[in-house]
């Protein structure tokens, strides 16, 4: 029998070190509800529901939903919430995001670099993923909405392309 394993520890994640921040500490149980995709399986989920054509959010092109405007509906800037003493997401996310605590969600930020999470957990550890904030995408299992996070300090809200 063939067991095919579809994630890997935080561990084993090249930027392991956003989970381990001495100044943004995780809980052992938070960090083991955090799930890093292997290629394979992200690749998957990326192909359903980020983009066929291509790898990176830096270059979605005409026929991706993030590329489409009509997609978003709004935008913030998380940057300075980061930056401030502030635990909670901005709050135009969390109005757009009206997701149960054990949603499961999934952090997009490259074809091949996928974790998944609950709603919770992102939640409370919003601070160490936001250290991966180029472009990264989160979604959630069976929802349609979205929320997209740019290195420029801002984010926009909207829905996914089902």
């Amino acid at each position: 029998m063939i067991i095919t394993m579809n994630y890997t520890s935080v561990d084993e994640l090249k930027n392991a070190w956003i989970f381990k921040h001495k100044s943004l500490p995780i809980s052992d149980s938070d960090k083991a509800k955090i799930k890093p995709m292997v290629a394979s399986r992200a690749k998957m989920l990326w192909d359903a529901n980020i983009s066929k054509q291509v790898d990176h959010p830096d270059f979605f092109k005409k026929g991706d939903w993030p590329e489409n405007s009509s997609s978003w509906t709004d935008n913030g800037k998380w940057e300075t919430i980061w930056d401030s003493e502030t635990e909670a997401l901005p709050e135009l996310i969390l109005e757009h995001l009206k997701w149960d605590n054990n949603t499961v969600i999934y952090y997009c930020t490259a074809r091949d670099n996928v974790i998944e999470t609950t709603w919770a957990v992102f939640k409370r550890c919003w601070k160490n993923f936001l250290f991966m904030d180029d472009g990264a995408i989160l979604i959630a299992k069976k929802r349609k909405e979205a929320t997209q996070f740019l290195s420029t300090g801002y984010f926009k809200v909207g829905h996914k392309a089902q």
